[in-house]
């Protein structure tokens, strides 16, 4: 399945049902008088967050989504029905936005949430509303109104407990693939990751869910590389593990270059608590990797870990100390979530 995270969608909301024009005629009943029905509401366009999907591919097929209009009244004081609504199912994490791409209207960030994208038109009159002591025989009712159309942006940010950052080879995915049952492709050349992936982590009997975006270069604030349009899918995150690699020539120059990128693009991601690994170490002999990690732990003002993926070294301790960052985060949106149950009471 391919990885879409962004989609431009039409939707109309459907017409209401005209109210009927109808007289009761019955054998022995003289003046009968008006009986027409009124019209059916027309069909709304609602978007859903459902499980079991991660991208916005379906969208790429179909771009036009139109609710069904309410039928009309008739005779006999009967209603129209009401349309069909339509439902855009989408993943969990999808926020949508104005034709502007700017101006959000919803987010939808756990399973189930719904959302009216727009609403159907209400039906018409019929006659039946339109009696009156002066007008015993009203000759008129109301058209339906007509629904509501735009055009929609779909913006999907995964929502995952850590996620990873740093420059293109810095072993992302080679680490995500070892911790996960996540298959991401791994090369030895830059921008083998072109989309997002998702894994979950198992530690000490307890669970977390990390991203993988493409790497980051110096100018993608810019739109040089890829750009940073995929840390979209880290804003989400409690924490960041920023991996630099051993093979670099300056640890701390390609660490400032990341934290430049994240920093220029907002959103809060600079603030986010962050891990720091010297990745790939086992590439490096012992003094090499001494100089190196104590070149990067200056840089950053703090300690960093020393890890390979290949060989499984600091893999348990960077792991942990992710953990305990999810964790934290964790007791705090839930004590957050109680307080705000009592406020409410």
């Amino acid at each position: 399945m391919k990885f879409l995270d962004q989609a431009k969608v039409y939707i109309r909301s459907g017409d209401g049902g005209a109210g009927s024009v109808s007289f009761r005629r019955e054998k022995f009943i003289e003046f009968g008088g008006p009986d027409g029905g009124d019209g059916g509401r027309g069909g709304d366009v609602w978007v859903e967050a459902v499980d079991g999907l991660n991208t916005l591919i379906d969208y790429r097929y179909q771009q036009h989504f139109k609710a069904r209009p309410g039928t009309h009244g008739m005779g006999r004081n009967r209603t129209g029905a009401k349309g069909a609504d339509v439902v855009l199912k989408v993943p969990v994490g999808t926020q949508v936005y104005e034709d502007d791409n700017e101006t959000p209207i919803c987010d939808l960030t756990e399973v189930g949430q719904r959302y009216r994208l727009a609403s159907g038109g209400n039906g018409g009159f019929g006659n039946q509303h339109f009696k009156s002591s002066t007008n015993q025989a009203p000759r008129r009712a109301n058209p339906g109104l007509p629904g509501e159309e735009r055009w929609i942006w779909l913006r999907l940010k995964l929502i995952a407990d850590a996620g990873l950052v740093g420059l293109p080879n810095a072993g992302k995915s080679t680490f995500l693939a070892a911790v996960t049952a996540a298959k991401p492709k791994i090369a030895d050349y830059p921008f083998t990751t072109l989309h997002p992936n998702l894994g979950v982590v198992r530690i000490d009997a307890r669970e977390f869910v990390m991203a993988d975006i493409p790497g980051l270069i110096e100018g993608a604030h810019m739109g040089v590389g890829i750009g940073d349009r995929f840390l979209g899918h880290v804003e989400r995150t409690r924490v960041l593990l920023h991996l630099v690699s051993a093979q670099e020539e300056d640890v701390a120059q390609a660490y400032a270059t990341v934290r430049g990128e994240l920093a220029a693009y907002g959103h809060g991601l600079e603030e986010k608590p962050e891990v720091l690994a010297l990745s790939q170490a086992d590439l490096l002999g012992e003094e090499a990797r001494a100089e190196k990690l104590a070149a990067l732990s200056q840089a950053a003002g703090r300690k960093a870990h020393l890890l390979s993926a290949a060989t499984g070294e600091g893999v348990q301790e960077v792991l942990r100390a992710l953990m305990r960052v999810v964790e934290e985060a964790r007791g705090e949106e839930a004590a957050a979530e109680t307080v705000d149950e009592r406020w409410q009471k």
